[in-house]
């Protein structure tokens, strides 16, 4: 097969379209043939040395993809050749095939797209494990979104809205605020050219938001922590915005608030199965409804992968970006 190789850790340039030897399913695994696979800045950050994947993982990047069954490894119930399936992957998914645990498939949703549930795996996952589970979002109370243009931040406010939250969410151009109203969003900051602490204070009566998903980290922290509310929860997936900074203790403490920081990668396949299975009981139907839906900006072949990192890079898209097999 074919799959995009990370030569030499640096830029988009060091991405090779290369032929590597076929995957072979091991016990509980099962194959892909894959359709079409999810760009995510893990992605970005493994290319460039600095997040590799977790033991036994492929060593091409990609963390989600869509695609058909191929084969089964021993001990295999739940999927069958030809199924029509998308995963959560520990890497391998810029590639023709990947073999994955079984108990990371989901089956494509509803009448979605085969190539466009790629778009659903890993945003669906990381939102559901943080906001729902590790955050308990209730109905009523106030989610804010970090860069809500993106992949995981559009996810985030179709399922807040969907759980009966009020979602309020920062992202920088006309464009991406518009589209985040679309989705759901009932407030949409500017977050180049407006204070979001002031935002949400004012629309909240000084209460603040109650849950925060944030993928700036270090830079945010000290802003997140002012318009966290009391018994607020915030959960950092990214930092974009560094990796220290202080904490002020005492706020914490005032606000009787908590700080999680978490990763889904590197989870072992047991409790990424828990995951998977959360999403596919608690999102998938919403996703077979169209309550919720795929935001693509881009389908791209993987030979391009590199100009897919750009963009990405860049922020110059509005959703998932997906790579297809050429």
């Amino acid at each position: 097969m074919h799959a995009v190789v990370i030569t030499e850790p640096g830029g988009p340039g060091v991405l090779r379209w290369q032929e590597v030897p076929d995957p072979v399913p091991g016990p509980g695994e099962v194959v892909i043939e894959v359709a079409a696979a999810g760009v995510n800045r893990a992605d970005l950050l493994q290319r460039q040395g600095l997040y590799p994947p977790p033991p036994g993982a492929p060593p091409y990047p990609g963390l989600e993809c869509s695609g058909r069954v191929r084969a089964v490894g021993g001990g295999v119930t739940w999927w069958h050749p030809g199924d029509a399936v998308c995963a959560l992957l520990s890497g391998g998914g810029y590639a023709e095939q990947v073999a994955v645990p079984e108990g990371q498939l989901l089956p494509v949703p509803g009448q979605v797209a085969l190539a466009a549930a790629a778009a659903f795996p890993e945003a669906a996952c990381t939102v559901y494990a943080n906001v729902m589970h590790t955050a308990s979002l209730r109905p009523g109370e106030t989610l804010l979104v970090h860069g809500g243009a993106s992949g995981i931040g559009t996810m985030a406010i179709q399922l807040g809205k969907a759980f009966g939250a009020h979602v309020a969410c920062t992202a920088g151009s006309p464009a991406k605020l518009a589209r985040c109203r679309e989705l759901g969003a009932e407030m949409a900051i500017d977050h180049r050219t407006e204070d979001f602490v002031a935002a949400v204070l004012d629309a909240t009566g000084g209460a603040g938001a109650d849950v925060i998903l944030d993928i700036m980290g270090a830079s945010y922290l000290a802003r997140n922590l002012a318009v966290l509310a009391t018994g607020g929860r915030l959960v950092i997936i990214g930092r974009q915005g560094g990796n220290r900074a202080e904490l002020d203790l005492g706020v914490l403490q005032a606000k009787q608030a908590s700080v999680h920081a978490t990763t889904l990668r590197a989870r072992p396949p047991a409790a990424k199965a828990a995951v998977v299975t959360a999403v596919r009981e608690n999102v998938w139907p919403l996703i077979a409804s169209g309550t919720i839906a795929a935001v693509i900006d881009r389908e791209l072949p993987m030979p391009q992968a590199a100009h897919a990192h750009r963009v990405m890079a860049a922020s110059e898209h509005i959703g998932k970006i997906l790579l297809l097999p050429d």
